[in-house]
């Protein structure tokens, strides 16, 4: 299939973007959706901005646009404008993304591209969330974290790239605390800054921790693509 991705520039939207070029899907485009507050609850947001050095390095063309609100609906009409656009110029089939528990955000997708007659493929749905984040690091991918809003998710985990130990960690922490392991409940946000989708890796020069006592946030204030690496 020819494919739109719905890309946040994290782990999930990447990994998916991975898996379906693995399959012999043809990623035309990458859509992203620029939330104009915090409070989405359909849509992924820190860092969303420096996506554009993630399509660069990947090579795809990104098509975006901002809400004019946090309300899913208008989400909803903007991501539908958005494949409207990528069917036009890319002649998309369907749209990948990387859903893995949220029924919600799933059943949003669905109806959005029924409407439009396009497929989806969604294949991180129901994924195991320990095997999942360990096939994250297997397959060589970088990323941060650049939120945390749960218990047992502290400051020193903003901007931390994440390893196999990290993993066992928050696997820990998650059934202490009883968030989500892979961060499908918005416990986390990530970025991808390494993977092998990259033709180069993302160099942040500059960044800031902010931080309020429970959750926090890694903005990156300045990166670019580190082509001597």
């Amino acid at each position: 299939m020819r494919l739109a991705s719905l890309f946040s520039g994290g782990k999930d939207s990447t990994y998916a973007i991975h898996i379906a070029q693995k399959q012999g899907h043809e990623v035309r485009c990458l859509l992203s959706v620029f939330p104009i507050s915090d409070e989405s609850h359909l849509l992924h947001h820190p860092n969303i901005e420096w996506t554009r050095l993630q399509a660069e390095s990947m090579g795809i063309p990104q098509l975006n646009i901002t809400s004019s609100s946090d309300q899913t609906d208008e989400e909803l009409d903007m991501l539908e404008k958005l494949l409207q656009d990528a069917r036009t110029k890319f002649q998309i089939d369907g749209l990948v993304h990387g859903g893995i528990k949220s029924r919600f955000q799933k059943e949003k997708f669905d109806e959005v591209c029924a409407k439009l007659g396009l497929r989806v493929f969604a294949p991180l749905w129901n994924a195991p969330p320990d095997r999942y984040m360990n096939e994250l690091i297997d397959s060589n991918f970088n990323f941060i974290m650049t939120s945390v809003s749960s218990d047992g998710l502290d400051d020193s985990w903003l901007g931390r790239v994440i390893s196999k130990s990290d993993v066992r960690s928050l696997k820990c922490l998650s059934e202490r605390f009883g968030f989500n392991l892979n961060f499908e409940g918005g416990e986390a946000e990530t970025f991808v800054i390494n993977c092998p989708l990259f033709k180069s890796s993302i160099k942040i020069n500059k960044s800031e921790k902010i931080w309020d006592g429970y959750r926090g946030r890694f903005e990156i204030v300045d990166a670019r693509l580190n082509y001597n690496v």
